[in-house]
């Protein structure tokens, strides 16, 4: 349990930095085809569905790295 907090950690704290010194560099996050946007008036609803299976795959990828 103590290495998956880590590599979380690291993770979380490399993505803050690319996120404050190269925001162009996320910038398809969210944006990739098959998140679901549905804008009506001043209603907007934002399902990111294979941001969610990618971000999914990485974790589980860096689970099975890490944890053994």
């Amino acid at each position: 349990m103590g290495k998956i907090l880590i590599v979380v950690g690291l993770v979380d704290v490399l993505v803050g930095l690319v996120m404050q010194f190269a925001p162009q560099a996320l910038s398809w996050f969210g944006k990739l085809p098959g998140d679901i946007r549905y804008e009506k008036g001043n209603m907007k609803f934002f399902f990111p569905i294979t941001t969610m299976i990618l971000v999914g795959v990485g974790i589980s990828l860096l689970v099975k790295f890490f944890g053994r």
